[in-house]
């Protein structure tokens, strides 16, 4: 294969060559077939009208322009002599140009959650539903209705793996204006905590219509079998004449082509809400995705705040005991800032034997107590002789961890157990109002302080307008809202650890998580 047309891209003028390209490319799309060297440089800019010509005769060569001889604009012998020419793109100048455009869009993608996609999803599940249970469902409706389907999950699954990936790299290179990024990070944490609350919201009701159009219908075929089927034989009513003299073997193998492009489709689409065994549905992975993330965000969030609380590093500090060296009155002040910052006392750390430690325990010796003056140290002679003292016999046994791992799990469990329990104490009571939680009976400890952790999150974020808010965990687990009441209301929550006064609300608690998978 002829890779020449590709050459203008790492030329020496590549500059050049891309700014004519794309004034062909540009023309094409207004239904300009044909330019002049004139019309071209216009475009382009170029003050000279020999160096465009030289670009469009390089090009010519290189296969991406085609040339023709202007006769139009011939009106004497000498202008038939001059050989004046119009260009217009060749084949495989129009697909580089085609390619290289892909190749710049893909490379500064940032890709997007796409809650609106998840709606439009549904929205056509539910029309493939209807559609199906009909006595006769229409070939043209099924076929319509699969490619918007396809065609709205492959964006929402490219854009997702796009923004995924963009957010990754993000976090792997903290900027360092700290204004910036923590103006970033409200706004992504936001714009993911949406979609997180739309993607755990919409996966229950998707993860059924998938079910409900896979289940067996008439015949033991599924509903969404006999669509898919419609939509490939639909593809063969516009099928070319083959090469082949038997027509049906052509059709057939069209057939099954169609069959596996279509079918291939629909289990994508499953493989993304439906758990299969031994692997996970995608939007489940895309929800943990998305968490860790908001979980890097806040930790770097954390450590940007650390340094702007007067936390400096390892540079500075040097720099810092640098100044106070250059400030210091004497030799005897510098020793002693030196002391002091490095820990250079006098050693009693070494092994010693048995009498000099009792000795040392009867009349001890102040760290200050400079060498000249201290008591002498017996130290063993295979240290004073190789530097380095190692006592004989076998190393020591590895230890064995297995128990304490087994404590912490178990430990991890209770409280997964415990979290879990105090969110269903919140739902299952199901009150209207603040007040009504109470009703019956006192709340534990776990399930008063998830409440609280629920309250702050949701008053933090009310404008103090009296409007009622939304808001959703981190984790995408609850979600609450709170509507004020009136100023004169009073809740009171009886606790294992008292009572707490204040403001009625009327209250809306949501398990995100049960409404989602446990169908």
């Amino acid at each position: 294969m002829d890779y020449s047309p590709f050459s203008y891209v790492t030329a020496e003028k590549a500059d050049l060559y891309r700014e004519v390209m794309r004034a062909f490319v540009e023309a094409k799309s207004h239904f300009l077939v044909h330019l002049r060297p004139e019309d071209v440089q216009q475009q382009v800019g170029e003050p000279e009208l020999a160096t465009v010509q030289a670009a469009l005769t390089q090009l010519v060569t290189w296969g991406n322009l085609d040339a023709e001889r202007d006769n139009a604009r011939v009106t004497s012998v000498e202008d038939y002599y001059r050989a004046l020419y119009v260009y217009q793109l060749t084949r495989q100048g129009e697909a580089v140009e085609a390619a290289l455009a892909t190749f710049e869009h893909e490379l500064g993608r940032r890709g997007s959650l796409q809650g609106v996609a998840l709606e439009d999803i549904r929205t056509r599940l539910r029309a493939l539903l209807i559609l199906a249970r009909s006595e006769s469902p229409s070939a043209t409706e099924s076929q319509l209705l699969l490619r918007d389907l396809a065609g709205v999950f492959a964006d929402l699954a490219e854009n997702a793996r796009a923004f995924m990936t963009g957010l990754n790299r993000t976090l792997e290179r903290e900027g360092s204006d700290a204004d910036a990024f923590l103006l970033y990070k409200e706004r992504v944490i936001g714009y993911i905590e949406r979609f997180l609350g739309d993607l755990t919201t919409a996966s229950g009701e998707i993860a059924e219509l998938i079910r409900a159009l896979d289940s067996d219908g008439e015949g033991g075929e599924a509903p969404v079998d006999r669509l898919l089927r419609q939509a490939a034989e639909r593809e063969l009513a516009d099928l070319a004449p083959g090469e082949s003299a038997d027509d049906g073997e052509e059709r057939a193998r069209a057939f099954a082509e169609a069959w596996r492009r279509w079918h291939g489709h629909w289990e994508g689409l499953r493989a993304w809400f439906l758990d299969q065994p031994g692997r996970q549905a995608q939007a489940r992975l895309l929800r943990s995705s998305a968490r860790r993330a908001v979980t890097q965000l806040l930790e770097m969030v954390s450590r940007l705040n650390e340094r702007r609380m007067a936390r400096s590093d390892r540079s500075a500090d040097f720099r810092t005991l640098a100044r106070w060296f250059l400030e210091c009155d004497s030799d005897a002040d510098a020793h002693r800032l030196w002391r002091t910052a490095f820990g250079m006392t006098p050693a009693r750390h070494l092994v010693i034997d048995a009498s000099t430690a009792e000795q040392w325990q009867q009349t001890p010796v102040p760290a200050s107590t400079p060498w000249a003056e201290a008591p002498g140290m017996q130290v063993q002679a295979r240290l004073r002789a190789t530097g380095s003292y190692q006592k004989p016999g076998a190393p020591p046994k590895l230890r064995n961890r297995a128990r304490e791992r087994e404590l912490l799990a178990l430990q991890l469990a209770e409280e997964a157990s415990a979290a879990r329990a105090a969110r269903r104490q919140l739902v299952e009571r199901g009150a209207e109002r603040l007040s009504h939680l109470c009703e019956r009976g006192e709340l534990d400890d776990g399930a008063f302080r998830l409440l609280l952790n629920l309250l702050g999150d949701a008053l933090a974020a009310s404008p103090d307008d009296g409007t009622p808010v939304t808001t959703t965990t981190a984790d995408g687990s609850l979600r609450i809202t709170l509507a004020p009441l009136g100023l004169d209301t009073t809740a009171t929550l009886r606790t294992e650890a008292g009572v707490l006064r204040g403001r009625d609300y009327r209250l809306e608690i949501i398990d995100l998580e049960e409404d989602a998978w446990t169908s």
